[in-house]
C-alpha cells in the first residue's frame, strides 16, 4: 500500500517561514533597517514579528507566502510606528531593558534561528558543510569522520576550523552574531 505522507504543523510552519524569507525576507529586512536609523538588529526582531503574525493569520486571512507582501509590508511599517511610540514614551526611563530575554514556548525563535543557519550554511563551501555535518550535527569524532570523509583526521580538523570561521563570518552577516 503507497501511503502519501502528508505535512504536520510543524513541517508546515517551517515551510510557511521558510518560503516567507526566501520570498520577501531581505526587502522587509531592508525596509525596516531604513525605517529604524539601520538598527539591524531591531529590523531583524521586527521581521521576525511580522513573519510569526503572518503564520498565525495564514488560514484566517488565506494568506500564501507569495500573496501576502503587502500585507507583511503593512505589518513591518505598523511595528515600526509601535516601536518609536514606545521609545517616545520610554524616553525619559533610563533602564534598559533591551538585553532582557523573554523566553517563548511555541518554538518559533528556534524554527526562524534554524532557517538563518541554513541559509548560512549556503554560503560555505560542500567540503566544508561535509565536516561540519559529520562533526557537529552528526555528533561523530574527528577519527569517525576522517574515515567516513575518506581524509586524514588533520584535514578534517582544519576544515572543521575553517568551515567554522566562514560559517561565523556568514553569521555575523546576518547580524544574528556581533
Amino acid at each position: 500500500m503507497n501511503r502519501e505522507r502528508t505535512a504536520g504543523p510543524v513541517e508546515d510552519a517551517e515551510r510557511f517561514v521558510r518560503d516567507v524569507y526566501a520570498a520577501h525576507g531581505k526587502d522587509l529586512l531592508s525596509f525596516a533597517a531604513r525605517q529604524l536609523g539601520n538598527d539591524w538588529h531591531r529590523s531583524q526582531d521586527l521581521l521576525q514579528e511580522a513573519v510569526v503574525r503572518a503564520w498565525r493569520h495564514s488560514g484566517s486571512l488565506g494568506l500564501t507566502p507569495d500573496g501576502i507582501r503587502p500585507w507583511l509590508f503593512r505589518v513591518v511599517r505598523n511595528l515600526v510606528i509601535d516601536e518609536r511610540r514606545a521609545r517616545a514614551v520610554r524616553a525619559g526611563d533610563h533602564r534598559q531593558l533591551d538585553g532582557v530575554v523573554v523566553p517563548v514556548g511555541d518554538g518559533t525563535d528556534r524554527l526562524l534561528t534554524a532557517h538563518v543557519v541554513r541559509e548560512a550554511l549556503d554560503d560555505l563551501t560542500e567540503q566544508q558543510r561535509e565536516v561540519l555535518r559529520e562533526t557537529y550535527f552528526n555528533g561523530r569524532s574527528v577519527l569517525h569522520a576522517s574515515r567516513l570523509l575518506g581524509v586524514p583526521p588533520g584535514t578534517v580538523k582544519s576544515r572543521t576550523h575553517y568551515a567554522m570561521r566562514a560559517l561565523k563570518r556568514a553569521l555575523t552577516a546576518r547580524g544574528v552574531l556581533g
